[in-house]
C-alpha cells in the first residue's frame, strides 16, 4: 500500500498530468484534491490527446477509480463537457466520484471574476477568469453551494435565492450590471444534477476503505507550490492550498496516511498571469523555448512565460512540502542548447540572498545568479533508460538535485506516457 501526493514545485504546468497518467498505471484510485478547472493536465496516450481541467488524470485505466474529492470547486458545464468528451474518445468516466462536499462553481462566480479583474485594470492578477477565487471566497464566508445540494431541490432553491440576493445586489450596485435571474441559475443546475447523479455520493468511506485494504491512491495536485495561498507571491496566488498539506484537507487522508510527497518540476520556469518570475527570460531566448516547448496555456492559451531553473524557488518548494523525491519534465527541450542554467542565489539591493523572499516586491526585484553547465546536441526524447542519458544531461538532473537538496527519481522526455526514466542510484 502506498498513499502518494503528487505536487507541483513551480507556478503551474509543470507536467503533472503526464507523471500521474504514467504512475496510475500501478494505480488503485487517483483523487484530484485542490483547485478546479482553471487547471489543465495535458495527457497524450492510445486514446489521443486530452487537457483534462477537473477529472483525475487516471481515468484511461478501466481499473482504477477517479475521485473529484471535497477540496475541489466543481463547474458542472466543465465537469459533463469532459465526461462528453471522453466518451467520443471511447474513454468512459464509469469509476469516476465526485465528492458531495465539494463546492460548485455558479454563473455570478464567472462573471464576478471577470468584471473584477476588469476593475483592476494594470494591477489584475491575471486569473484564468473560471470563477475559481469567487467560488473559494464563498466557500470561506459559508454562502456557498456544495455538489450535494443538488440532490436535494427545495433545500438548493431556498439557499440559492437567500445567496443571489447578495449577489444580485454586488453586481447592480458595485459593478452597474443587470441583476441575474434565479430561476434561470436554478433551472440550469437543476439539469445538470439530473446529469451528475450517478457521480455524487460521499467518497470518504470509499477512499477510506481503499486505504484500509491496501491499496495504491495517487493524491493529484493542481497548480504549483509557488501559487500557494500563504507561501506563493502574495497577491499573485490561487485560491486554494496546492502544497502536500493541502492534499490532506482536500481529500479527507490524515497526514500520517501520507507515504511519499512527489514533487513535479520542470527543467525550466514557465508562469501565467501577472507576478514576479526572478529567472524569466524576455528576449529571444524565452520566445525559442515557449516555441520549442508549445508553452501555451492548457485552460486559456495565453503564453506562459519562460525562464531558467529556478533553484531558490525550487528549494523553498521542496521544503515546504516535504518532498521525498522530484521528477523532472520537459528535459527534450534543452537538447540542442549549448549551455543550461540554473539560478543558485539572488541578488538584491547590493546583496546575496538564497531564501525565497516572503514578498512580491522584493522577489520582483531580485536578479538571479546563474550556475551554467554545458549542454547537449544529441535527441533525448526515445531514450529508454537513463544511464544512456547524454552525460552533461546527467550532470544538470545531478546538478539540480543538489541545489533542490532532493533526490530526482524520474525524468520525462516528449509528451507521452512511456517517454519517462527511472533514475536509479
Amino acid at each position: 500500500m502506498s498513499v502518494v501526493a503528487l505536487v507541483g514545485g513551480q507556478w503551474g504546468d509543470e507536467g503533472k498530468g503526464k507523471v500521474i497518467d504514467s504512475l496510475a498505471a500501478r494505480a488503485h484510485m487517483v483523487v484530484r484534491f485542490a483547485g478546479g478547472d482553471n487547471a489543465g493536465h495535458t495527457t497524450v496516450n492510445p486514446h489521443g490527446t486530452f487537457r483534462l481541467h477537473l477529472i483525475p488524470s487516471g481515468i484511461f485505466y478501466d481499473s482504477v477509480r477517479c475521485v473529484i474529492a471535497n477540496g475541489v470547486v466543481v463547474n458542472p458545464a466543465v465537469l459533463l463537457k469532459e465526461i462528453s468528451e471522453l466518451r467520443e474518445h471511447g474513454v468512459h468516466a464509469r469509476n469516476l466520484l465526485v465528492s458531495d462536499r465539494a463546492h460548485l462553481i455558479m454563473p455570478y462566480h464567472l462573471l464576478l471574476d471577470r468584471l473584477e479583474e476588469q476593475r483592476r485594470g494594470h494591477g489584475a492578477i491575471g486569473t484564468t477568469q473560471r470563477g475559481i477565487g469567487p467560488a473559494f471566497v464563498d466557500k470561506v464566508a459559508r454562502t456557498g453551494l456544495r455538489v450535494g445540494e443538488l440532490l436535494d431541490p427545495s433545500s438548493f432553491r431556498a439557499r440559492l435565492e437567500d445567496v443571489m440576493e447578495q449577489k444580485n445586489a454586488l453586481l447592480t450596485s458595485l459593478y452597474g450590471q443587470p441583476a441575474m435571474s434565479v430561476s434561470d441559475v436554478y433551472n440550469q443546475y437543476m439539469d445538470y444534477a439530473e446529469q451528475m447523479r450517478g457521480y455524487i455520493t460521499d467518497v470518504l468511506p470509499v477512499i477510506h476503505g481503499a486505504i484500509d485494504q491496501g491499496d495504491t491512491i495517487l493524491l493529484e495536485g493542481a497548480q504549483g507550490a509557488l501559487l500557494d495561498t500563504d507561501f506563493g507571491s502574495y497577491p499573485f496566488v490561487t485560491s486554494s492550498s496546492p502544497l502536500a498539506g493541502g492534499a490532506t484537507v482536500g481529500s479527507g487522508i490524515g497526514p500520517t496516511k501520507i507515504d511519499r510527497v512527489l514533487g513535479v518540476f520542470k527543467a525550466y520556469a514557465t508562469r501565467v498571469g501577472g507576478g514576479p518570475m526572478p529567472t524569466e527570460l524576455k528576449g529571444e531566448m524565452g520566445d525559442f523555448i515557449r516555441e520549442k516547448a508549445g508553452e501555451y496555456g492548457a485552460t486559456t492559451g495565453r503564453p506562459r512565460r519562460c525562464g531558467w531553473f529556478d533553484g531558490v524557488a525550487g528549494r523553498f518548494s521542496v521544503r515546504i512540502n516535504g518532498m521525498t523525491d522530484v521528477a523532472l519534465t520537459h528535459l527534450d527541450i534543452f537538447d540542442g542548447f549549448k549551455s543550461v542554467k540554473i539560478c543558485t542565489g539572488y541578488m538584491v539591493d547590493g546583496r546575496l540572498i538564497s531564501e525565497f523572499p516572503t514578498r512580491a516586491d522584493v522577489l520582483e526585484r531580485c536578479e538571479p545568479v546563474y550556475q551554467e553547465l554545458p549542454g547537449w546536441n544529441e535527441c533525448t526524447e526515445d531514450i529508454g533508460e537513463y544511464a544512456q542519458l547524454p552525460l552533461n544531461a546527467r550532470t544538470y538532473v545531478s546538478t539540480i538535485a543538489q541545489v533542490l537538496g532532493c533526490r530526482v527519481s524520474l525524468v520525462s522526455m516528449g509528451p507521452k506516457r512511456e517517454q519517462i526514466l527511472e533514475v536509479r542510484s
